[in-house]
């Protein structure tokens, strides 16, 4: 399967009902701290949404509640690693994207099998606060050639301009969350990011 080279990350259904008309057809659901009675619903709203628009939905974390709800994607990061339960997420078919951001959670994800490996911060973000300082572009091109044939996401201070970089340096997609969630035009920008990455 193909994913789409243009892959957001909202932390609400509202975001996914602004964008997915526009054309997104990569979105990360991505919502921290919710109780799962409450989250359930949303995921299954946002998994309808995305089978209308042809698209594809990443569930951060809560993998037990994309299992539940049929969805085909789910994403961890290597703290989430340590509580899911890998064999019953490839049981269900689901594909798995896993956060890196060094060598050591680089080996970590490998081992694993995922579908896809992300690699953060690119350049620095306000999104959340990190250990990690800015990995750069040749980071990109190091770890495109660690893993090969496997796709590889570039996240942290995206911006289309950018992603035309990081694309150069070996990245497969490119994930934005500020750029568009804080932007005077979401919509606007969404349409500059689809045409910078088709």
């Amino acid at each position: 399967m193909t994913l789409d080279r243009f892959y957001p990350i909202f932390d609400s259904l509202a975001w996914l009902e602004r964008t997915l008309p526009l054309g997104a057809k990569l979105v990360q659901l991505r919502i921290k701290d919710m109780p799962s009675p409450e989250l359930r619903p949303l995921v299954a709203h946002a998994q309808a949404l995305c089978r209308r628009h042809s698209a594809v939905l990443v569930v951060n974390d809560h993998w037990r509640i994309a299992i539940d709800e049929g969805c085909d994607w789910v994403h961890l990061g290597q703290e989430d690693l340590d509580d899911a339960d890998l064999p019953a997420i490839r049981r269900a078919g689901l594909r798995l994207g896993i956060s890196t951001h060094d060598y050591a959670e680089l080996d970590r994800a490998l081992a694993l099998a995922p579908d896809y490996v992300a690699l953060g911060p690119v350049w620095p973000t306000i999104l959340k606060k990190m250990k990690w300082e800015r990995q750069g572009l040749d980071r990109v091109t190091e770890w495109k050639g660690l893993i090969g044939n496997l796709p590889l996401v570039a996240i942290g201070g995206m911006t289309p301009e950018r992603a035309t970089q990081a694309f150069a340096a070996g990245a497969d997609i490119v994930s934005a969350v500020t750029d568009i969630t804080l932007n005077d035009d979401p919509e606007a920008r969404v349409r500059q990011w689809i045409g910078a990455t088709r």
